[in-house]
Formats: structure tokens, C-alpha cells, sequence
């Protein structure tokens, strides 16, 4: 399986790793950070040396409760990190955006994928990835950051997940979106309850049967802080089981912060996946 990305491809025949670039003051993690220009490309080259095969810019935090930020400030932030990379490597830019004219702009400034937490629900949106040659992640999330985790119902949480991702990729294929440049994400954390979340987790394999290779981001999120009752600063080996767990299950892309330590889980699923024709190059 592989993920057209405009003129580059990327082999999806085992696990790879996103890094994560918050460009943000407020994310729940690392948010001020990296505001810091300098900082922020030395991040995400320290991310590409560790093993990432995919760099996420994102300029708008969407932990629960987070503000909206607006289109003008987060260009500002995504814009000139997304130019300096993509003329100091060569390797594939995802951009984590909602809004149609940051998605275009950041396609003019070389992003290879389009990240979208709401799934492009905006149409203006899907006429934008449509239009161009992009790589395109759908993602599920019930409500809106700022009030997604004040009360997520769903009748069966793994089926109505599906059934959306499903419909929405059908949606971007009929205006124009070839099939292999989508990857789907059911959005863990994002209007889901810690038993919906683990729920999800444990079933990942009904996900990754669909047509579409699935990415999946639980790295540091408060559903490992739940489980073991850890801060955020806390989480890395919880961080690390969930990942082991998704690549296991099917999971195409792990999305994570710590990208050296979840290189390496992936590799060791990979090494226990092919026993007997095993190959020690670069996960």
C-alpha cells in the first residue's frame, strides 16, 4: 500500500511515523515551544534524523477548550516554518489545518498533506484538496474542540466512526480525490470518553480492513494519563504501548512526539510481523 503525496509516495507496506511541529502557544503538550522559528525547523529536522517519514504543522491548538485562532495568525505561524522545510528537505510536510485558504496556501508552500480535524466537512475545503495533488488525512471528531469532551455519546462508537470516515472519503473521491491519496483517522481524543477511546483502540483492526490506510494519535493524550494516572511530561511509555498496540492491529501511520522511541516499537512489531524474513533497515 502506498500514499500518493503530489510528486512524492510514500511506502506504506510497514508503520511509519509522523513527528508532531506545534507551532502553537497553547497545545497540550509542547504548546510554546516551538514559536520560536529557529527552534521550530531545528525540531523538525531533529524529528526527520530520528526516523519521522512525515513532519505535522500545526498552527491552531485543538486540545479540548482551546480557542479558535484566526486564519491570518495561524499563516503567520504555519507559512514560513512550512517554506523553510520544504527548501531544506525533501522529505514529505503535512500541514494540520481546518480552513480552506490556510490549506491553499500551505499547498502553494509545498505541503505534501492536508490534515483535517473536521474531516472536510466545509466543502470549501474538499474543492481545495480537489483541486490539487495533495495527500489528504480525514479525521472524526464529535463537536468542536472547545466543547468536544463536555458529553461524547455515540449508540456504537467503532461503527458510526467508520460509517462517517467512510462517507467522508467517498465524499473528497466523487470530486476528485484518487483513492490512494487518502488516509483515514478516527480521531482518538477528540469527542470520545476514555472508554470509547479504548474501545477504539481495541477494535483498530475494523478500521485498517476498510480501503484506506489509517493513521491513528494517541501520543501523550489524557486517555493514557486516565490509565495510569500520569502528567502529560509522564506518558511516554504509555505513549509508546498504544503505538505498539495500533501497528499491531494495522495502523499505516503513528502519529507521536517522541519519534526516535516510537521508531523503534514500530520496528520491533515489524521484526515480530515478518520472523523468518527479517530485515534490519529503516522503519
Amino acid at each position: 500500500m502506498k500514499l500518493q503525496c503530489g510528486r512524492r509516495e510514500l511506502d506504506l507496506s510497514r508503520p511509519r511515523v509522523m513527528g508532531v511541529l506545534n507551532l502553537t502557544p497553547d497545545s497540550f503538550s509542547d504548546g510554546g515551544r516551538f514559536q520560536n522559528p529557529r527552534v521550530a525547523i531545528d525540531h523538525a529536522r531533529h524529528m526527520l534524523e530520528a526516523g519521522a517519514a512525515i513532519i505535522d504543522i500545526g498552527g491552531e491548538s485543538t486540545r479540548p477548550g482551546s480557542r479558535a485562532v484566526n486564519e491570518s495568525e495561524e499563516l503567520e505561524r504555519i507559512i514560513p516554518i512550512l517554506e523553510a522545510l520544504r527548501a531544506d528537505t525533501d522529505a514529505i510536510l503535512s500541514v494540520d489545518t481546518c480552513k480552506p485558504a490556510v490549506m491553499q496556501a500551505a499547498i502553494e508552500a509545498g505541503a505534501d498533506i492536508i490534515n483535517d480535524v473536521r474531516g472536510f466537512r466545509d466543502p470549501e475545503t474538499v474543492d481545495v484538496v480537489a483541486g490539487a495533488d495533495v495527500g489528504i488525512c480525514i479525521m472524526h471528531m464529535q463537536g468542536e474542540p472547545r466543547n468536544m469532551q463536555a458529553d461524547p455519546r455515540y449508540r456504537e462508537v467503532v461503527r458510526e466512526i467508520r460509517g462517517f470516515l467512510r462517507d467522508r472519503a467517498e465524499t473528497v473521491e466523487a470530486a476528485g480525490v484518487a483513492r490512494e491519496r487518502i488516509l483515514i483517522d478516527p480521531g482518538f481524543g477528540f469527542g470520545k470518553t476514555l472508554e470509547h477511546n479504548l474501545t477504539m483502540l481495541r477494535e483498530l483492526g475494523a478500521f485498517c480492513a476498510s480501503d484506506y490506510p489509517v493513521l491513528v494519535g494517541m501520543s501523550r493524550k489524557s486517555m493514557i494519563g486516565q490509565v495510569l494516572d500520569r502528567p502529560v511530561e509522564q506518558r511516554l511509555a504509555g505513549s509508546l504501548a498504544v503505538a505498539t498496540l495500533a501497528a499491531w492491529l494495522g495502523a499505516a501511520v503513528v502519529r507521536a512526539h517522541d519519534v526516535a522511541e516510537t521508531r523503534d516499537v514500530l520496528k520491533m512489531v515489524e521484526a515480530v510481523r515478518a520472523t523468518g524474513t527479517y530485515n534490519a533497515g529503516a522503519v
